[in-house]
């Protein structure tokens, strides 16, 4: 345990910073067992973490941290060469360090912690407890690591390296500040001498007019000339100097990807070894940089694609071989950077996506129908594995099968306002293609006049501007279209989008033609206004998430300006063209509805079943508002009156039990019928969807519209 609090952090960076050292240099050592220079940095670096070890008293992390670094001195010393027993024995060495060094931290907080909590004086000492090193074989023999788990703390990076000089710019630039704050203070001097010459002028022009009038209008055009000079000449001194503030704070953000990178190579090996598989990682442009928010972000993004690549990508040995290919896989992470992004691609020259594997789990988990599929591209049918619960595993591992890996993806770089593209060549690989601001405290937008209001769209998303006629806008399958780049895409008015009141149907207007994920869509809008950047302000807790809003921002002029979300856009606009292609199914005598329609609550995070039950719905004749999620539906709810409610279980934000058991503990809806609608499908679930509330539980595997229409029709009275 460390008790002080300074001494703590600064264990916490060291330990940490050679821990990931010596862990680089023993997958290096696998490769090269006899690198000499290798050896000696690997040494010291255990030297090193032992001394900081026992400066603090720490004998447990001392104890195993003086056998590795007995181990790496033989090696040097080539009395015991290194071999694939002895640095399976190392590498649980560290392990074990890595272990008693986290336990140390945690004990010394809790310790703080419970001092600060106690009264004066009462605060017992948490005794430390001797862990003894784990006893290791003389040869141990080679075992393929196990994979080691995704923790479940969030990651974050505690500390920030800052280049002295930056610092001392920063100094310089705020003493400057300082300064012309002083300078404001005189300016303010002058204002009170030019009041004061108002007033005596004043009472001059309430006399004849004289020499000393004359005088002083002349001593107050003067004055008002200087002021207006000094003024000018601050201001534009002031804004040099907030601008170089702004940008050094931004720059001591930015870090290294290589922070994040550094993480993978060990996570690469011990997966390839426990599969029994070859697989070599490489890493490019790990010297690009991000904001430090990002780096956190992107982390468990990365680490589940780096998964999926040697899980499902790399083939194993005898495959490989017999598809002519090297025994050893390769999985590639590449960055690279732009002028306002950030690119990370993973990708891997493994199998490839498998078409009819994705096909057949969608089908079989209920994500899309049949006829859905047969009408999607390729590219279509492989982005369907960012769908929750999406898994071609025919089995659940520690590393997959559950169906969250890729759609954690998804969610999470549009949390940092960044796209996710992939491209798969069968038998040959699979490539990710991440695009990210490189800052996410400030975005570049497009303004766009809508029904006399200014909106937002990310300019990293945008493609082309255009002014539209009529004889541009035509009809594709009964939904509005545009060509772009000769190629039809799907257009829709962004006033109709956002369902702002009186929205007209798309006519010629100015179009703004963007990208999500490769495809690309266009909006009608009434004005283009420019660019942007603007500081992006979260949304409240009420407003938490909202459909087609991403944030909002205060321009220059004082207005609020709603920015949007493009990956929502696209989504309002595919749901858009799957209402306008359905067709009303007839009605089933056994579901009478009555003249005035009875109005159903639906919520569905998928777009492919939100297009099919609003098919299904409306064709029998309901009147249907969606939601794309719980917490949407709940906030719809409050707006109006429904008959009943048929929502989804597995949804983001708020969940359909969480739903359900909202929806049962307001009394105003105490009798509103709740029907499940999921592809859960045990006993327990159905258990627990009924003790949420709902009324009637549906399975998606076994679905018949009869038996939702008729559902309905016993449960709306």
């Amino acid at each position: 345990m460390i008790e002080d609090a300074a001494l703590r952090e600064l264990f916490r960076a060291e330990s940490e910073e050679h821990l990931q050292h010596l862990d680089d240099a023993l997958l290096q050592l696998e490769k090269t067992p006899t690198d000499q220079p290798l050896l000696e940095e690997a040494f010291r670096e255990a030297h090193s973490l032992k001394g900081a070890a026992r400066m603090l008293g720490l004998i447990a992390i001392q104890t195993p941290a003086h056998q590795l670094e007995d181990q790496l001195n033989a090696a040097r010393r080539n009395t015991a060469p290194i071999n694939a027993g002895l640095l399976a024995q190392m590498t649980l060495t560290l392990n074990e360090i890595r272990a008693l060094t986290r336990v140390a931290l945690a004990r010394g907080e809790a310790q703080e912690r419970s001092a600060q909590s106690a009264p004066t004086g009462s605060a017992e000492p948490i005794m430390p407890v001797a862990v003894a090193p784990a006893p290791l074989p003389v040869q141990a023999k080679a075992a393929p690591a196990r994979a080691p788990e995704v923790p479940t703390a969030p990651y974050q990076i505690e500390s920030v390296r800052v280049d002295t000089k930056r610092l001392d710019a920063l100094l310089t630039h705020a003493s400057e500040l300082a300064v012309t704050s002083t300078r404001f203070a005189q300016r303010l001097a002058d204002v009170d001498a030019l009041i004061d010459l108002h007033e005596d002028g004043t009472r001059n022009r309430r006399a004849p007019s004289t020499l000393a009038a004359t005088q002083q209008r002349t001593r107050l055009d003067a004055t008002l000339a200087r002021l207006r000079a000094d003024f000018s000449e601050d201001s534009a001194r002031l804004h040099t100097i907030a601008d170089e503030l702004d940008s050094g704070i931004r720059r001591i953000r930015l870090l290294p990807l290589s922070n994040v990178f550094r993480l993978f190579p060990r996570l690469v090996h011990d997966l390839g070894q426990e599969q029994g598989k070859a697989v070599e990682l490489v890493i490019e442009g790990e010297e690009t940089n991000a904001d430090k928010r990002i780096l956190e972000e992107i982390k468990d993004p990365l680490m589940h694609m780096l998964r999926n690549a040697v899980d499902h990508g790399i083939e194993p040995t005898a495959e490989r071989v017999r598809a002519g290919k090297p025994e050893t896989g390769s999985v590639k992470i590449r960055a690279s950077q732009s002028a306002d992004s950030i690119v990370i691609e993973v990708s891997d020259d493994g199998r490839g996506l498998d078409q009819e594997a994705i096909k057949h789990a969608a089908l079989q988990r209920s994500l899309t129908s049949q006829d859905a599929l047969d009408a999607m591209s390729p590219e279509q049918i492989h982005a369907l594995i960012f769908a929750a619960g999406m898994s071609t595993a025919s089995r659940v591992t520690e590393v997959s099968g559950r169906g969250v890996g890729m759609s954690v993806v998804s969610a999470n770089v549009q949390r940092l306002k960044g796209t996710v593209a992939l491209a798969s060549t069968p038998g040959q690989g699979t490539r990710f293609t991440i695009t990210l601001p490189q800052t996410i405290s400030t975005l570049r937008v497009l303004l766009v006049g809508v029904n006399g209001h200014a909106y937002g769209l990310p300019l990293q998303c945008v493609q082309s501007l255009r002014t539209l006629t009529a004889q541009d806008v035509f009809t594709l399958e009964g939904h509005s279209a545009i060509l772009h780049q000769a190629q039809p895409i799907l257009a829709a008015g962004l006033a109709n989008l956002l369902e702002l009141p009186g929205a007209k149907s798309a006519g010629p207007s100015n179009g703004v033609v963007f990208s999500v994920g490769g495809d690309s869509f266009g909006v009608f809008v009434d004005a283009l206004l420019g660019e942007q950047e603007v500081m992006l302000k979260p949304q409240s807790a009420l407003l938490e998430r909202v459909r087609n809003v991403a944030g909002a921002t205060v321009l220059g002029n004082g207005e609020i300006c709603m920015v949007l979300n493009e990956q929502d856009l696209a989504a309002s606009i595919r749901q858009g063209a799957a209402a306008a292609l359905a067709t009303p199914a007839p009605a089933a005598a056994a579901t009478p509805v009555t003249k005035k329609a009875r109005s159903i609550l639906l919520a569905e995070d998928s777009p492919t079943m939100l297009a099919q039950e609003l098919r299904i719905l409306e064709g029998a004749g309901y009147e249907v508002v969606s939601a794309v999620d719980g917490q949407q539906a709940w906030t719809k709810l409050a707006t109006r009156t429904f008959d009943a409610v048929v929502t989804d279980v597995l949804m983001p934000n708020l969940d359909g039990l969480g739903l359900a058991a909202r929806i049962r503990s307001d009394a105003r809806y105490a009798a509103l019928p709740i029907i499940l609608l999921t592809s859960l499908s045990s006993d327990e679930d159905k258990r627990r969807g009924l003790n949420a509330g709902a009324d009637a539980y549906l399975t998606k595997s076994a679905f018949d519209q009869q038996v939702l229409l008729d559902c309905l029709s016993r449960l709306i009275l």
